[in-house]
């Protein structure tokens, strides 16, 4: 917890020191059918409303937090909420090729224990046009809160339909990692190392979008465990609202 907490302070301020020279501010309130990361819900499966606010500030340093409603998943003990505190940095380099990288916080209000952990990414992206691909890497340090450590890596698409406010997208990506306790590794893999998917569509007028997702996963069997939530593992079809500031 007292790690947790260090790393989230330290990316804070070291983003914060020229935020008040020249911040670039925004916020965005959205409402999702289920909040679901790398093909397993966080929300119990249910409806989950979420709020973010960012700045961007020169040499490509962002900060970011957003909360979402758990509503109670038993993955993450019970907890009301999570809380994404995110200090990060992104480069163009030119050629359309950009590169980024961060350090994020994951805090839990009202979890039966203490489960906040914290995660550290990095990512490159490639675009043309309407059109981008991008290859990412997560990674969570050994932490008793996941019981033991977890890599996830992954690819990504999205192209822009020409003349239409659509855009389509499409993810693969594994999850893997050690295991000092079974009970808890559960939370992040059910059902020990997996692969997830998504193929979704979204239509952006302006400050409003509105997205439909479907994700999966190859999990075949889910740990008896308490934070592994078997209900919530399978493939479904998600919509998303979002308002951005």
């Amino acid at each position: 917890m007292k790690l947790i907490h260090i790393m989230v302070a330290a990316a804070w301020s070291a983003a914060a020191l020229p935020a008040f020279a020249q911040a670039d501010l925004g916020a965005s309130v959205e409402v999702a059918t289920d909040e679901r990361r790398r093909g397993i819900s966080w929300s119990d499966g249910e409806l989950a409303p979420a709020a973010s606010v960012r700045a961007g500030v020169p040499f490509g340093l962002d900060l970011s937090a957003r909360i979402t409603g758990t509503r109670g998943d038993p993955r993450h003990g019970g907890a009301d909420a999570v809380v994404d505190v995110t200090g990060g940095f992104a480069r163009d380099i030119g050629g359309g090729l950009r590169l980024d990288g961060f350090v994020t916080g994951h805090l839990f209000t009202g979890a039966a224990e203490p489960l906040d952990y914290v995660e550290v990414g990095a990512g490159a992206s490639y675009a043309l046009g309407p059109a981008e691909i991008g290859i990412d890497a997560r990674y969570a340090p050994d932490q008793a809160a996941i019981g033991g450590d977890n890599l996830w890596f992954g690819a990504r698409a999205r192209v822009g339909v020409p003349a239409t406010p659509f855009t389509l997208n499409a993810s693969l990506g594994r999850s893997t990692g050690s295991v000092d306790d079974w009970r808890r590794a559960a939370r992040l893999r059910p059902g020990g190392d997996y692969t997830d998917w998504s193929l979704g569509v979204d239509h952006i007028t302006g400050p409003v979008s509105l997205g439909l997702v479907y994700s999966g996963t190859d999990i075949e069997q889910v740990a008896d465990s308490p934070f592994a939530n078997a209900r919530h593992t399978g493939d479904k079809v998600t919509a998303r609202l979002a308002i951005n500031f």
